[in-house]
């Protein structure tokens, strides 16, 4: 007797109603099982009843934060293995983001792509097969995989002193095929660009002890070689006139921390699709 594949469950914990809808009209297909909970206890209480796939995770909920439901999750041989994709509207400092790397598979913020993004990382996760899919959500998938063939296999140094932002930054970028390089001072930033010759692009942390990030793009800048690298600095507190002074430094781009996901690939895009 033919036994026809189980369909996939995938589970939404979001207590916004209408986010629920949009949620559920975006990734529902056929071939996916969809259970909705409103609260972390209900999320785990549904896990622990039925497999689950996959789980799409906010952060806020009345009952207790995503990261506390992540952890209850990690510590149950039962459902550590599950892929949870962190869906969240919330700016995240880099404490949490490296946090969050370390407990979800992946980190979607709600912004300009993220339905795309959120299609496409839980179809991943999901072994959902592209062909198979409803036309509108395979022309979401093909955009975004068009824009993101840009930064298959290019270069990307991440120079700062943070080791944990080192790591969410790293995390980001190899999920989406960039090779990654990091230097945690100014002038092992400036040998790294020396010694290898295909580095498509920086990440230059701006606050940095001995020589900073103003003072290391200035030093790359003087090398003619170096002139037109895209440099993007990210800065910890927005003061008024670090934009300028970051362009006269030699930055191509500026980005404040914490890094939100979305704004760092568009910038990336941006500079590597010249």
């Amino acid at each position: 007797m033919y036994a026809a594949p189980r369909r996939k469950r995938l589970l939404i914990v979001e207590d916004n109603a209408a986010e629920q809808v949009s949620i559920r009209e975006l990734l529902g297909h056929s071939d996916l099982e969809i259970v909705i909970a409103d609260t972390g206890e209900a999320a785990l209480a549904a896990m622990a009843d039925q497999p689950c796939d996959c789980v799409v995770l906010d952060l806020r909920l009345p009952d207790m934060s995503g990261f506390e439901v992540l952890e209850r999750i990690s510590r149950d041989d039962a459902l550590s293995n599950v892929p949870v994709v962190v869906f969240t509207g919330r700016e995240l400092s880099s404490d949490e983001d490296a946090r969050l790397h370390a407990l979800a598979r992946s980190v979607v913020v709600k912004g300009v792509e993220s339905p795309e993004r959120l299609l496409d990382e839980t179809s991943l996760f999901l072994h959902r097969v592209l062909s198979e899919l409803p036309p509108e959500k395979q022309r979401l998938l093909e955009r975004l995989h068009r824009s993101d063939e840009d930064l298959v296999g290019k270069a990307v140094l991440v120079v700062d002193d943070d080791v944990r932002n080192i790591f969410a930054l790293s995390s980001v970028l190899e999920r989406r095929g960039m090779k990654v390089l990091t230097a945690s001072t100014g002038n092992e930033a400036i040998q790294t660009l020396e010694t290898t010759p295909d580095v498509s692009m920086v990440l230059m942390d701006i606050m940095m002890p001995e020589m900073d990030g103003y003072q290391t793009m200035q030093k790359i800048r003087e090398k003619p070689v170096f002139r037109r690298l895209p440099i993007v600095a990210l800065t910890a507190k927005a003061m008024k006139g670090d934009r300028e002074k970051c362009f006269e430094a030699g930055a191509s781009d500026y980005l404040a921390k914490p890094v939100n996901t979305e704004q760092l690939l568009s910038s990336l895009r941006m500079w590597l699709h010249r």
